[in-house]
């Protein structure tokens, strides 16, 4: 039984390797997103069959246990099916919290329980575990708060707060030493775990929303590495696997979420960036705007030859992916070429528009980054853009302002520009967007759902 349970454990760590090599590319990330679950989900029958030959729980530890399990898995469920694209940030934000906050309990678990003596190779992994998992778990919790408007998406800063953040750093600092040496302590134990779920709530609170989808990334690795402590302290190989392949991937791709926005992490951490808020403003950088009507922009399309479709957060707002995938499918069968362009931190999170449109089935080859996709702005008759603001402002390309330096999409290098938004609101930095003044671009004043949606039928009137 040792050898069988431990050969499915090896398959389920190296499904996982698979899962999440399939998941580079989005043709082949549904397979991997379901070789990943499969793996998981046999991992846990071994872990379960392990339990009922050795009677290691009670007739009460077996009710607990399969209460929670359905509950959870009950919550999983409706949450994967009636949750919104949009509230997608925020799904993702609470799973990094149950993911830190278990894997952080399962250390205290160890500590607290009664076994053999406990010695500094259970005490070290076990305090790096707690730390990071509480400030998973509190840090998460107010990112998902900060992304569904309970909490204020702008940053806040109060008076001290950065001498509270190097307080509650060092302080966990000290007893997760002292927990390392002694594991057995339950001050040590509960001054860390104190600490830590504060220090959660002290790094996020002064983080603007601009900054959000790297907080989450960021949030990500560190349950990875709150479940691969967790697999040290237990003796779990495939634990250790998992966690460290959450955290290695989380980790890269903070770091590229860091680089699209031209920012260090440390900054992104320090907070202070953003309102987080799409107020409307009196005038936009500076310049009158030219409105367009739904007509003068199916004119424009119907005659490109080449359109550049940039989506962003206000395409998710509105629930309009399968609008404007409905208004490509017209353009195309006209012969027009259509082809999106992706920045790394349009939306809420890494991937929101990848996912978004890939649920409207729009064809993965359409879908570029940003660097494949800044060429071909040259040769666009149109660039469409749909509820991206930061990502596409030219101010970026100009010393002085909070956006400096931050790699855009060159929208304004296309022949004319058209932007889909309900008001001359701006972004999460907090800025007048430059594109919007400029003499080429069109501003069509719509919801973007209704907008796309009267574009395609104007379109479908000019091409018969």
């Amino acid at each position: 039984m040792d050898t069988l349970v431990g050969y499915v454990m090896l398959a389920a760590a190296a499904c996982f390797v698979l899962g999440l090599h399939l998941m580079n590319h989005p043709a082949t990330a549904r397979a991997g997103n379901l070789l990943s679950a499969g793996a998981m989900g046999a991992a846990v029958l071994g872990a379960g069959v392990v339990i009922v030959r050795d009677a290691t729980i009670t007739a009460t530890g077996w009710l607990v246990l399969v209460a929670g399990a359905a509950t959870g898995s009950a919550a999983g469920f409706y949450a994967a099916r009636s949750v919104r694209m949009t509230a997608m940030p925020q799904l993702v934000s609470l799973f990094n919290a149950v993911g830190g906050g278990a894997a952080a309990l399962l250390a205290v678990s160890d500590l607290i329980g009664p076994g053999e003596a406990l010695t500094v190779r259970v005490g070290v992994p076990a305090a790096v575990d707690i730390a990071i998992g509480a400030v998973t778990f509190t840090g998460s919790l107010l990112a998902a708060a900060k992304l569904q408007g309970m909490v204020s998406g702008a940053p806040v800063v109060f008076a001290g707060s950065r001498v509270v953040n190097a307080a509650l750093g060092v302080t966990m600092l000290g007893a997760g030493a002292w927990l390392a040496v002694a594991p057995d302590s339950a001050v040590a134990l509960a001054l860390l775990a104190a600490a830590a779920l504060a220090f959660g709530v002290t790094m996020v609170l002064p983080i603007g929303g601009a900054d959000m989808p790297v907080v989450i990334s960021l949030l990500n690795a560190f349950t990875g590495t709150a479940v691969a402590m967790a697999g040290f302290v237990l003796g779990e190989t495939v634990l250790i696997i998992a966690g460290a392949l959450v955290g290695a991937s989380g980790g890269i791709l903070t770091k590229l979420m860091a680089d699209a926005m031209n920012r260090s992490i440390p900054n992104i951490i320090v907070g202070g960036f953003g309102t987080g808020a799409d107020a409307p403003t009196a005038g936009a950088a500076g310049g009158p705007v030219r409105a367009v009507t739904a007509d003068d922009v199916a004119i424009q399309l119907a005659y490109a030859a080449k359109v550049v479709v940039v989506p962003g957060y206000g395409l998710a707002a509105a629930q309009a992916q399968h609008e404007m995938a409905a208004l490509a499918d017209v353009l195309t069968a006209h012969g027009v070429e259509v082809t999106y362009a992706v920045h790394p931190v349009a939306g809420r999170m890494p991937g929101h528009m990848n996912v978004l449109l890939a649920e409207a089935n729009v064809p993965y080859e359409q879908l570029l980054d940003m660097d494949e996709a800044n060429p071909e702005f040259t040769r666009a008759d149109v660039a469409l853009v749909v509820g991206a603001n930061d990502v596409t402002n030219p101010a970026a390309r100009r010393p002085g302002n909070a956006i400096s330096g931050m790699p855009i999409l060159n929208v304004d290098h296309a022949r004319t520009v058209v932007v889909i938004k309900r008001s001359m609101g701006h972004g999460y930095a907090g800025l007048d967007n430059e594109l919007y003044t400029r003499p080429a671009t069109g501003m069509y004043f719509a919801d973007a759902k209704k907008g796309l949606a009267a574009l395609a039928a104007a379109v479908r009137t000019f091409v018969s």
